[in-house]
Formats: C-alpha cells, sequence, structure tokens
C-alpha cells in the first residue's frame, strides 16, 4: 500500500492511464477465453467470425499491453529520479552534525541499493496490473457463466487471503530485519575500500574483519532474506493448491450435486488453468513488492530523520535579512570586517562512554586581515570549534555576530559563503565546481606551478587532469581551489601535515603572510610551534576551553575580558 501511495502522489494521472489500458488488455485476454471456449463446444457463431474476433482481440491485448508498459516505464523512471533528486536535496539541507549522527552507510544504502528497489518495483508495476486485470475480466467471466459456482470459489478464494495474509506479514518482517543488516553490510564495503591498506598489512585484523564482522553480517543478511523469500514461495505454492483444488472440486464433485451444462463446464476449468499463469505472475511480485515496500519506507525514514532537525534554507538575495557582505564569488556590499562568537556552547555525548564533551562557553573575534593559530592536545575540540566558526555546526548556545549581525538559520548559508576551508578530511573534486571565472584555466595553471603541481596535473575547461596523486599533494589541488574562491575568510586544519618541509616552510612564510597582506583572515590549525611566532595570534583549547591568547605585541587577552571589553565598547 506504501507503494501504491508513493505511485499514486507522484504520478497519479499515468496510474489512471496505465490502469484503463491494463483492464483492457484483461478484458481482451477474458474475451479471447471466451472465443476458445465457444470455438472448442461449437457454438452458433460461424468459425470465420470467431477467428476474426481472435485475431482482433490478439491485436487488442498486444497494443494495450504495450502501451501500458511503455507509458509506465517512463513515469516510474521519472518517479524514482525524483525519489532520489528529493532524498539528495534533503541531504544538502540538513545540518553537518546531523547527517553525521545519521552515518555515512545508511545515506548510501538509501540513495543505491532503496532508490534502486523501488525503482524495480515501478517498472514492473505494468505487468502486475495487466495480471490483475486478467484476474478480474476472468472472473466477471466466470461470473457469467455461472454465477452460482463463482459464489461457492470465494469460500477457497477467502481462506487464501487470510492465509496469503499472515505469510506476507512474516515475509515482510524478515525482509525488514535484512534490510538493517545491509546497512551493517554497506558500513563493512567502506571499512573494506577506506581501510584496505591496513587490513592487507595486518594477518589477524583482516582474518578478524572477514570473521567477526563481514561473514556475520553476509550470513545474517541472507538468512533473513531466504526466510522471507521461503514464505513468499509458500505463499505462492499454497495458492496453486487451492486452485488445483478448485479445479478438482469442479470435475469432479459439482456434476454429482448438480447438473451444469458442459460448455460451462469446460469454460470453467479452462479459465481456471489460464488464470493461474496471471497469478503465478502476480503471486511472484509480492517478493519485489514487499522488498520495495521495505526500502520505501526506509527512505522516507530517513527523510523524516533528515527533516526532523533544524533546516537550512536558501534565502534569496532579496530576503528582508540578507547578510550583506562581500565574498569572491558572492555577492557584494559590506566588507567583511569582523567575526564575533559571543559565549558559544556545543557539546558531544559519547553513547559508549555515556559522556558529554562541551566545547565552550567561547568569547572570540576574529578580525579582517588577521593571521591567527588554533593550538591544542588532541580531542581538545580545535575542529569543531572551526566547523562553527565557519558555520558548519550549530552553536547550542551563544551566537555569532558578523560585522555586528547575528548568524541565524535564515543567513547562515550566507555566512558560509565567507569562507574557504580545507579540513583534515577534506574531499576533492575532480572539476572546479561553482566557478564562473572566464580566466579560470589560467588562474588555475600560475597556481599549479606555483604549488609544485604543474609537471603532474593539468587544467582544462575547469576539470584537473588528475587528482590521484599523494596527500600532500591532493591538499595542495585544495589549496588552489580555495585560492581559486578568493574569500574574505580561509581556515586550514592541519593543512601543513602531509607537506614535505620545503613546501611547509613555504605555506608558513609565503602564503599565509600573502593571505594576510591581501586582507584575508586566515586561521590555521596547527601544531607545527616552529611558526607560532609568524600568527597575530595564538589561540589555545584546552579539552573545549579557550585559554588565554597573546595578541601580536605580546600581550595577554583572556577570551572572557576580550568578550566583555567589546561589549562594553
Amino acid at each position: 500500500m506504501k507503494l501504491l501511495r508513493f505511485l499514486f502522489h507522484t504520478c497519479r494521472g499515468m496510474v489512471a492511464f496505465t490502469s484503463v489500458t491494463a483492464l483492457a488488455s484483461g478484458a481482451c485476454n477474458a474475451a479471447l477465453i471466451a472465443v476458445v471456449n465457444m470455438t472448442l463446444n461449437h457454438s452458433r457463431f460461424s468459425l470465420r467470425f470467431l477467428a476474426g474476433c481472435f485475431l482482433a482481440l490478439t491485436v487488442g491485448k498486444v497494443v494495450t499491453n504495450y502501451v501500458s508498459q511503455v507509458f509506465l516505464v517512463r513515469y516510474a523512471q521519472g518517479a524514482a529520479s525524483e525519489l532520489r533528486r528529493d532524498l539528495i536535496r534533503k541531504i544538502l539541507q540538513v545540518p553537518l552534525r546531523q547527517l553525521e549522527e545519521i552515518g555515512i552507510p545508511s545515506i548510501l544504502v538509501a540513495l543505491t541499493d532503496d532508490v534502486a528497489n523501488v525503482t524495480q518495483a515501478l517498472l514492473a508495476f505494468p505487468i502486475i496490473t495487466v495480471n490483475v486485470a486478467i484476474l478480474f475480466c476472468g472472473a466477471v467471466y466466470l461470473a457469467w457463466l455461472s454465477w452460482q459456482i463463482l459464489l461457492g470459489t470465494m469460500v477457497l478464494i477467502v481462506l487464501g487471503a487470510v492465509s496469503y495474509r499472515l505469510l506476507m506479514r512474516s515475509a515482510f518482517h524478515f525482509l525488514s530485519q535484512a534490510r538493517t543488516e545491509e546497512d551493517k553490510l554497506f558500513n563493512h564495503f567502506r571499512a573494506l575500500t577506506e581501510g584496505v591498506k591496513e587490513l592487507k598489512l595486518h594477518r589477524n585484523r583482516r582474518a578478524a574483519f572477514l570473521t567477526g564482522q563481514v561473514e556475520p553480517t553476509t550470513e545474517n543478511f541472507a538468512r533473513h532474506n531466504i526466510a522471507a523469500e521461503r514464505r513468499f514461495i509458500i505463499a505462492q505454492n499454497w495458492s496453486h493448491v487451492l486452485f488445483y483444488v478448485l479445479v478438482g472440486l469442479i470435475l469432479f464433485l459439482l456434476p454429482s450435486v448438480k447438473p451444469i451444462s458442459l460448455p460451462t463446464l469446460t469454460g470453467y476449468v479452462l479459465t481456471i488453468m489460464y488464470l493461474m499463469g496471471p497469478l503465478a505472475g502476480v503471486m511472484s511480485s509480492f517478493s519485489l513488492f514487499g522488498r520495495a515496500a521495505v526500502a520505501l519506507r526506509r527512505v522516507e525514514q530517513l527523510g523524516v530523520t533528515l527533516a526532523a532537525g533544524p533546516r537550512e534554507e536558501n534565502v534569496p538575495s532579496d530576503s528582508p535579512h540578507p547578510l550583506r557582505l562581500r565574498g569572491g564569488e558572492g555577492t557584494v556590499t559590506e566588507p567583511f570586517e569582523s567575526l564575533e562568537l559571543r559565549r558559544v556552547v556545543h557539546s558531544y555525548h559519547h553513547e559508549k562512554e555515556d559522556t558529554n564533551f562541551v566545547l565552550g562557553p567561547i568569547n572570540l573575534t576574529l578580525n579582517a586581515g588577521e593571521l591567527v593559530f588554533l593550538v591544542g592536545g588532541n580531542g581538545s575540540g580545535k575542529s569543531t570549534l572551526a566547523k562553527i566558526i565557519a558555520g558548519l555546526y550549530f552553536p547550542e548556545g551563544g551566537e555569532i555576530r558578523l560585522n555586528g549581525q547575528r548568524v541565524d538559520n535564515q543567513n547562515r548559508d550566507d555566512y558560509r559563503q565567507l569562507f574557504s576551508a580545507i579540513f583534515a578530511d577534506f574531499y576533492l573534486f575532480e572539476s572546479m565546481l561553482g566557478l564562473s571565472n572566464p580566466n579560470l584555466d589560467a588562474q588555475a595553471r600560475e597556481y599549479l606551478t606555483r604549488f609544485h603541481l604543474n609537471h603532474k596535473v593539468t587544467v582544462r575547461d575547469g576539470t584537473l587532469s588528475t587528482i590521484s596523486v599523494s596527500q600532500g599533494q591532493r591538499k595542495r589541488l585544495a589549496l588552489l581551489t580555495a585560492y581559486l574562491e578568493d574569500r574574505p575568510f580561509y581556515l586550514f586544519d592541519e593543512w601543513a601535515s602531509d607537506q614535505d618541509p620545503h613546501f611547509k616552510a613555504i605555506f608558513y612564510t609565503q602564503l599565509l603572510p600573502e593571505l594576510k597582506s591581501r586582507g584575508k583572515t586566515v586561521l590555521v590549525i596547527t601544531h607545527d610551534d616552529k611558526y607560532f611566532h609568524l600568527a597575530d595570534r595564538l589561540i589555545k583549547l584546552d579539552y573545549g576551553k579557550l585559554e588565554a591568547s597573546p595578541t601580536s605585541n605580546g600581550e595577554l587577552l583572556h577570551p572572557l575580558t576580550e568578550f566583555e571589553d567589546a561589549k562594553g565598547a
């Protein structure tokens, strides 16, 4: 029912059209049975007339069947594409923190396997519709032959429907369990692709991964699927048993109970035997539709989960409260002057340890043209603070102000357009998406030369020739994109950790001072104490708490004092 509701919601007109053509195809099938029955029983109609009817009905069946399938295939693909696009739109509107909590494997399964299962079911819908129409029109023909016999068969139909419903409920339960195991399986796939080097280097780890994780999950996944399919097969064969019982009762029991004409008896037996094919088609489709129903439910649940938290709105440029700032590829007006964090708080909950890590309260002001180093031990909250500053995480308490204007959910996307960031887990796109500079290739080639990459990578029409280079060189390619974005605020999360000593020195002594001289604000997360003296300020985090930070003239400025001074001013 969930799949049918989805189909009616997405393409109601197509469903109506397909239903009409399928019904016409089913009527042609039922009429063909009638023509065959009349021909076998030497009816009053001439053989030529019956042959003409047979030919016309055959053509009608083929044409209506073809039309219904072609139209539904087109709309089914459109519905599946819209389902995938809608899910991607929701993912792009969901806060980063919520996506991290949902988990990449669940999202990947929904975008790939779940949508594929729904698509397969939609593509099978025309055949199922035609088979259902054949069964319905066959029942009408049986009623025309003898409605009393048809009423007697309803007892077997009700018995079959009740037993079938019980089997289907059990089958859907196992399909749902299989779908849960599939999430775990995709998580193992991700571990395999991203951790293959570690697995190859450690025999015991590799064996434990196979025997302790992959094998149990694949076995559970297969076991649940087999249990579901077994129930589908039992239901299908049970329906066949009921059909044969019905044929046996009509052939051997009915004539001894009530006189029945040979044409009626022949018509009933012939029709019932013919309807077994469409019935088998309908019954076998329930496995496919069951998987699609489970997949669609998981997609909808993911959609609800994605929509449950705060949504990130893309406010149009004529919004009454936009952030009026100048970005490299963005809109214009007021230049960036300062970014202020006022008592910002953010927390993590560690379920395994049942503890909370609290970042803050943070009071901090970053000014235009300032080079700031953010330091601290591992797990102190540096990357979390950077994501809050860049607008990727929502503060749970406090506020962010840009040039004195408060950043909220409605203008946060505008706010993020000020930042070019390279995080430790950055993703490198092969093409420079979103950049429309007419001299893009020429500028990119200049930066490739400057970053010592021109001998390995070329650029054409905004697309890099390769990204299959070392991690340090991949970071330089990410830096290339950041330079081309030319935004007011640059954020680097341990960018220099994968660079050789020569280019690390270039980064700290040439590139960072140059960005500062161009009026850019630069925040660098780093452990390279050798270059700490180059920063205007050094901000230190200690387990989520901001310590005193020296200014460029060496004076210590306590974060709370900084906030109060700014507030008093």
